[in-house]
């Protein structure tokens, strides 16, 4: 019987958790928190920042690429609409969220 004894832990208390052990757990989630963080969402609210401020400094006269690949010099500008000259007498309307970056600002 000792066998059955031993495969059955003996008889102590049996099944318990090691002292420390839901610590650890804290210890590992917040490690795993702190990893995404820094690695994951920290990144992209740096970006959504940038890609804000570049769309509220868009101006008369800058070149701009669109998400699509569309490039052209924005020749009017509303607060949603975004008219862009892509070559002479062509000009596309494209959503302001739909600029993607600035080639070139315009010069003064």
């Amino acid at each position: 019987m000792t066998g059955i004894a031993y495969a059955m832990g003996a008889g102590g208390a049996g099944g318990g958790a090691a002292p420390g052990g839901d610590l650890n757990f804290i210890i590992v989630m917040v490690a795993i928190f702190a990893i995404f963080y820094f690695l994951l969402i920290r990144p992209q609210q740096k970006k959504q920042k940038e890609t804000k401020a570049m769309l509220s400094n868009l101006a008369h006269g800058d070149t701009v690429v669109t998400v699509g690949g569309l490039h052209g010099k924005i020749a009017a500008i509303t607060e949603q609409i975004v008219t862009l000259e892509v070559a002479d007498k062509v000009k596309v309307k494209v959503s302001r969220t739909h600029i993607s970056g600035v080639i070139q600002k315009a010069t003064p």
